[in-house]
């Protein structure tokens, strides 16, 4: 029962890591294209005139994704439970969470690299700084993409940290131990 309960901590503590990776990647966001926000993301979330910069694209990026910790938190959590050590399950699972937000980050910089498909990037007419705002919107689309595949990464390394736990508990001794 005990177990069950370390079950909404984590998924909690993926919410904030989410969120507060929402803020870093929208402060790499605005450095590369602020018109992303002032043409978008600032109306879209309503952010006042006055918190229309570094602060507001910090909101807005929260607000984006702190949701993400559900979608990747629960079944991390979920599965890490399968560990029979409690004390192991909770650092598998902050693993597997630093792991997706790795990957995350790593995936959506490396889209940085190339040049925005702009033929497939709706600019908004307000925009100043077309590539600058497919920039930052590849970016964002990249990322959410890159924490799907971070999921699949953290289930492939929770269920072998699981598999690897639960074969050492269940192992039987040999002769002569």
């Amino acid at each position: 029962m005990r177990r069950l309960l370390a079950l909404p901590i984590m998924v909690g503590f993926a919410c904030v890591l989410a969120g507060i990776y929402g803020i870093v990647h929208n402060q790499i966001s605005f450095t590369v294209g602020p018109d992303y926000f002032y043409a978008l993301k600032f109306p879209q979330f309503r952010i006042p005139e006055l918190l229309q910069s570094r602060i507001g694209a910090a909101y807005v990026g929260w607000q984006a994704s702190w949701w993400m910790g559900l979608v990747i938190g629960i079944p991390i959590a979920v599965m890490s439970l399968g560990i029979p050590s409690a004390k192991q399950a909770r650092r598998v699972f902050l693993q597997a969470a630093v792991l997706v937000v790795a990957i995350t980050l790593t995936l959506g910089l490396v889209s940085l690299a190339f040049d925005p498909p702009m033929e497939h990037i709706p600019v908004p007419a307000a925009a100043e700084d077309p590539i600058g705002y497919g920039r930052a919107a590849m970016l964002h689309d990249t990322s959410y993409l890159a924490g799907m595949i971070g999921l699949v990464v953290g289930l492939i390394y929770v269920g072998a940290q699981v598999r690897s736990a639960r074969r050492k508990t269940y192992e039987v001794p040999s002769e002569g131990q």
